[in-house]
C-alpha cells in the first residue's frame, strides 16, 4: 500500500444514522470514525444491512447524518450550500448506483455525455471524452446502442464510465461488480486501480466480492452498523 497524504479528503466524525423512531428504529451506522486519504482504494464489505450503503451515502452528501460529521477536504459538510452540494456532485464526485440510474431511450455514449453536458462541458470535448471512457471498458462497439439493448453487464459498465467521464476526484460505488463476470470484474477494478495510481483518484467502493479486496488499499468490515476490522491488503499488480 503507498503512503498517503496527511490531510484527510473525507474524515468521518462519530457518525450516526437512525431511521425512524422509538422502537421501530433502525439504527443503521452507529458511531462511525473513518478517514479516507486522496488517492485511496477503499472498499466496504459486510452482510447485507450492515450499513455499507447508508455509509455510502452520507460520504457522497446524498444523505444526512443523525448525530456526527462528515467533512470534505477540511470542510464540514453540512456547512454546504444547496448550489454548493450540486456543484460538488457535478464536478468532484462520480457515483456508480446499484441501479445503474441510465436513461433506457438513449444510446451508451449520450448517457455517458449527459453528466458532462451538465457539468457545462463542450460538445466536441464531452464526445470525445465518453467515447474514450467507454473504449477503455470494453464497450467501444456499443457505443451507439440504445442502453435498453444492453446486458446488464455492459449497463453496468456504462453507468461506470458515465462516473468516470468527468474525471472526478472522489468516485463511489455501490456493487460496481454485481453484474459483471470475473474478466469484466476484474477489468473495471484494474482500471480503477490505475486511476488511483496515475491521477490521485479516490475510490470508495461497497462490495459483497472478495475480489475486489485484492485491488484495494484497505478494506474496513461492517456489522450492524459498525466497523468491526481493518484490514489493510497488498494491492495487486495491474
Amino acid at each position: 500500500m503507498r503512503t498517503k497524504r496527511t490531510q484527510p479528503l473525507v474524515y468521518l466524525e462519530k457518525v450516526r444514522r437512525t431511521f425512524g423512531h422509538g422502537a421501530t428504529s433502525v439504527h443503521a451506522v452507529r458511531g462511525i470514525d473513518l478517514t479516507i486519504f486522496a488517492g485511496q482504494f477503499i472498499v466496504l464489505m459486510g452482510p447485507s444491512g450492515s450499513g455499507k450503503t447508508t455509509l455510502l451515502n452520507l460520504i457522497g452528501g446524498l444523505d444526512l447524518p443523525t448525530a456526527g460529521r462528515v467533512f470534505y477536504a477540511g470542510r464540514d459538510m453540512q456547512s454546504f450550500s444547496r448550489h454548493q452540494m450540486i456543484h460538488w456532485r457535478r464536478h468532484e464526485v462520480g457515483f456508480v448506483f446499484q441501479t445503474f440510474g441510465l436513461l433506457p431511450a438513449l444510446t451508451a455514449l449520450e448517457n455517458v455525455e449527459l453528466g458532462l453536458h451538465i457539468a457545462g462541458v463542450p460538445f466536441a470535448k464531452r464526445r470525445k471524452e465518453a467515447a474514450r471512457r467507454l473504449q477503455s471498458l470494453g464497450l467501444g462497439q456499443r457505443v451507439h446502442q440504445s442502453v435498453s439493448q444492453l446486458s446488464g453487464g455492459e449497463q453496468q459498465r456504462v453507468a461506470i464510465a458515465r462516473a468516470l467521464a468527468h474525471r472526478p476526484k472522489l468516485v463511489l460505488a455501490d456493487e460496481p461488480t454485481g453484474e459483471l463476470d470475473v474478466k469484466s470484474s476484474e477489468n473495471v477494478l484494474a482500471l480503477l486501480r490505475r486511476l488511483v495510481d496515475a491521477k490521485d483518484m479516490t475510490v470508495c467502493l461497497v462490495t459483497h466480492d472478495p475480489l475486489v479486496r485484492r485491488f484495494a488499499d484497505i478494506t474496513y468490515f461492517l456489522h450492524d452498523g459498525r466497523i468491526v476490522q481493518r484490514d489493510a491488503d497488498v494491492v495487486a499488480s495491474t
